[in-house]
């Protein structure tokens, strides 16, 4: 696990870009030519880091069962899967002694996780926002009451509503979940701050940084610090390692505390027919046979970012975004959404949401992909309260769309574009992306689209992609 790759030049951020697998892949366009494909949906999921292939190519002939087998390959895995936990909470840096890291498949699941295992009681509050994913929404939903943090017109949290929701259920709020960078707007919030208000009230925090952590440094902090972070969670697939993984980092102390979640085998000591004696974290807490592949990839691409640095990825990034946010402040019929300053880039992550005045967030999508061989996203982003209020929906109207899903179709669902970046991508990117933009606008594009009622989505006519052609099981 610790060897070198194949390429042993340093990484660096001004050379990143070599080392993502995937990088000259060429994709067939409307017109019958071929052009390297732009990824602009980082914050969807990212390209796999080369280090990270040829990791886990490396270990697979290692690969084993773990904690159970006293052959060679079986130690050696085991030994690269409690490594890896290792290197998570260095990367968060959670201290062992207080600390856990509970290895999941994704950051839905290691919140759910937490949804099952915090200890609620009857009448128990969790506050969140109305900027947060679904997955740091729903999961509460089932387990406590949930209350929503107002946002401002920028997306931006509005602090005195958290205060105010802390004071008016004083003595009730067990827990405050949020987003360590908005998936919608990349709007990052002050989350050391926001911890030390939600100490003061008796209540513990949880950070969703699954669009924070490949952008920005996270540290949990010391348990006796008022800014600390009592939980977070990061998702591999969106940090160059796409192998399914997550993390879950949390106090020792609360997951020692009753039953896991989920039972079976590797989480106990012993069984008998009339007793269980649980294992130690974090086992007992990843029951069954584990994904050690998504573990070491997951390891790897931590100590990968931690060698480029998260202060040049995050310069970087925020270079980048300010390059865009000039190029498109400076076409009217484009619309930013969040932060449009470009002074202010380095306030958010490289996550920038638009509309192209008159024309559907699905077509452009479809042209951008169609004509111009770049992946973005569009719709509603998993976020719909968030992206509705940025919109600035009325209830009346929300209700309205919401009937539309419920009777079969969205091809009227409101929506924006999302441009999102990586650490690997560059100005010429953004210049190709700002090209087809400008030719969306002028209507200079080349097809026919036609658009799926049920979804949505558009696709140009007599284009047909044949998946199977470019791989194929």
């Amino acid at each position: 696990m610790n060897h070198p790759s194949a390429n042993t030049k340093p990484l660096t951020i001004d050379n990143v870009r070599e080392h993502i697998v995937g990088i000259d892949t060429v994709v067939p366009l409307l017109d019958g030519t071929r052009r390297p494909y732009i990824n602009l949906d980082n914050a969807a999921s990212t390209p796999v880091l080369r280090p990270v292939l040829d990791t886990i190519n490396e270990f697979m002939g290692w690969y084993s069962s773990v904690h159970r087998g006293t052959g060679i390959k079986s130690q050696v895995a085991t030994h690269a899967y409690e490594q890896a936990h290792e290197v998570a909470m260095q990367f968060a840096g959670a201290d062992p002694e207080t600390h856990t890291v509970i290895f999941g498949k994704n950051a839905t699941e290691s919140l759910n996780k937490l949804a099952h295992r915090f200890p609620f009681k009857a009448g128990d509050v969790v506050i969140t926002t109305m900027m947060e994913h679904h997955s740091n929404d729903l999961p509460w939903r089932q387990a406590a009451e949930v209350v929503h943090t107002e946002v401002d017109r920028d997306g931006a949290l509005d602090d005195e509503h958290l205060d105010y929701l802390l004071q008016q259920y004083a003595g009730r709020v067990r827990l405050v979940v949020v987003t360590g960078a908005a998936n919608v707007s990349g709007y990052i919030n002050p989350i050391h701050d926001i911890a030390r208000k939600v100490h003061a009230a008796g209540a513990k925090i949880l950070v969703d940084a699954a669009q924070l952590a490949p952008h920005r440094k996270v540290r949990m902090g010391s348990a006796d610090g008022p800014g600390h972070l009592d939980f977070l969670v990061t998702a591999s697939h969106k940090m160059y390692a796409p192998f399914g993984a997550s993390c879950l980092f949390g106090p020792r102390e609360l997951f020692l505390e009753g039953d896991p979640d989920m039972v079976g085998g590797g989480v106990v000591d012993i069984v008998t027919v009339d007793s269980v004696k649980w294992t130690d974290l974090p086992d007992r807490e990843e029951a069954g046979s584990p994904n050690v592949v998504g573990g070491v990839a997951q390891a790897k691409t931590m100590k990968t970012l931690m060698e480029i640095g998260m202060e040049n990825i995050a310069a970087h990034e925020a270079e980048l975004t300010a390059y865009l946010l000039k190029k498109l402040n400076a076409i009217p019929q484009i619309k930013v959404f969040g932060l449009s300053d470009p002074a202010r880039a380095s306030e958010r992550v490289g996550v920038v949401p638009l509309q192209v005045e008159g024309i559907s967030h699905y077509l452009v999508a479809a042209i951008l992909s169609a004509e111009g061989g770049i992946g973005v996203r569009n719709g509603c982003f998993c976020a719909h309260p968030y992206l509705f209020k940025l919109l600035d929906l009325d209830e009346k109207a929300s209700a309205a769309y919401q009937q539309q899903i419920i009777s079969g179709t969205k091809a009227h669902l409101p929506g924006l574009v999302r441009i999102s970046f990586g650490c690997y991508n560059n100005s010429d990117d953004v210049d190709h992306l700002v090209e087809m933009l400008e030719k969306i606008i002028r209507r200079e594009y080349r097809g026919h689209y036609l658009q799926d009622m049920v979804s949505g989505a558009y696709w140009p006519q007599n284009f047909e992609i044949e998946p199977q052609r470019y791989f194929s099981l």
